[in-house]
């Protein structure tokens, strides 16, 4: 009787066994593995390129003033006009500096005829002098009078030239051609030298950016200018498309902040269609004229953590294995692999956060379009 109840309990001790171990067991083999995109790593052209945050500047920007008090008249433009140099944008009554350059003009007009007298009068004493009928005093009285008179006609002529100068201040015009903002005192007001900026004009074509580098990009800029691989500058703008036009650099500060250790650097860009304004921010993208051909994948086959970045590619055997790689330049979707990455690897573009190094994956070699997609 013993002897069959411990038969029972081993029979059911193995089935117990068969069903707690044997189970999982079977459903482990029959899971799938992942499946995940992936890309070949291809030789592609994609330039070396720093970017930095740029302010665009007019080449020439000036304020406007009144240099004289007077009601200001007519106003001769419209806000945000194209202006010439030369041209006339404001007007301050003129009358009253009219009236004054006709008075000094009466004045050296009376100065000359003054003098006038005063030469004739010392021609006289000359000759009286010279015959003996008159006195050297008399003739040195002549001359004094002529010598004053001279004086006299001179100052009129300066008093004269200033009022003209003062005249002309009533006419305000724009010193350069350029594009002229909104004007801030209207017509019917007094003006005068203490009533700030009338109105700004700017110049827009060419326009500068400026910028500010480091040292150590400074000496990897100026490495590559000795090397013979010009510099190219273009700008990215708040849309997120590039600017047309390329610019070139012009001019590189001669001092350094001592704060930031940057050095302003300048470029200059054509602006025919007025597409920046001065003042405006862009992304400042500097980058070599030739353009190497280096390993690139899409960006998004790179991860990050602690390590810094890396990817993974699917072997010959259909494995996954993760590689650590130094990144550089990121281009259109793609980024370019400097070291770590071999052209031809074929790398995990997406499905990868399912991954692990050594699980066995079942590739499928992705689209065009979904090489550049995010996970």
């Amino acid at each position: 009787m013993q002897e069959r109840r411990l038969r029972i309990l081993a029979l059911l001790g193995a089935g117990l066994a068969t069903a707690f171990f044997g189970l999982p067991v079977q459903a482990q083999q029959a899971a799938p593995p992942p499946a995940v995109l992936v890309q070949p790593a291809e030789l592609k052209p994609i330039a070396d390129q720093a970017e930095f945050i740029g302010r665009a500047a007019a080449v020439d920007k000036v304020e406007l003033h009144a240099r004289i008090k007077g009601f200001l008249g007519p106003r001769k433009f419209k806000d945000g006009d194209m202006v010439k140099e030369g041209q006339v944008l404001f007007l301050i009554e003129p009358e009253p500096y009219q009236a004054t350059v006709d008075q000094k003009t009466a004045q050296r007009d009376a100065a000359k005829a003054a003098l006038a007298n005063a030469d004739l009068q010392l021609h006289r004493a000359e000759e009286l002098l010279r015959s003996k009928t008159g006195t050297q005093q008399t003739y040195d009285q002549r001359l004094s009078e002529q010598l004053q008179a001279k004086a006299q006609v001179e100052d009129a002529a300066a008093q004269l030239r200033d009022a003209e100068i003062q005249l002309s201040y009533t006419q305000i015009k724009s010193p350069i051609d350029g594009r002229i903002g909104r004007a801030s005192v209207s017509p019917g007001n007094i003006v005068g030298p203490d009533s700030g900026v009338l109105a700004t004009v700017v110049s827009e074509n060419p326009i500068r950016v400026l910028f500010s580098i480091t040292q150590r990009e400074l000496l990897d800029a100026r490495r590559d200018a000795s090397s013979g691989d010009n510099l190219v500058v273009r700008l990215r703008l708040a849309d997120g498309s590039l600017y047309k036009e390329k610019g070139k650099l012009d001019f590189i500060d001669v001092t350094a902040d001592a704060k930031t250790d940057g050095q302003v650097v300048r470029a200059v860009f054509d602006n025919k269609d007025g597409l920046l304004t001065d003042g405006q921010t862009v992304r400042v993208i500097v980058e070599g004229e030739k353009v190497p051909t280096v390993v690139a994948v899409p960006q998004a086959a790179i991860a990050q953590d602690q390590s810094g970045p890396y990817l993974f590619i699917v072997n010959d055997k259909n494995v996954a294995e993760q590689k650590r790689v130094k990144v550089g330049t990121a281009r259109d979707g793609l980024v370019a692999i400097s070291e770590g990455l071999k052209a031809g690897e074929k790398v995990i573009v997406q499905g990868q956060q399912r991954v692990r190094p050594g699980m066995t994956v079942n590739p499928t070699v992705a689209p065009p379009s979904a090489s550049t997609q995010k996970q």
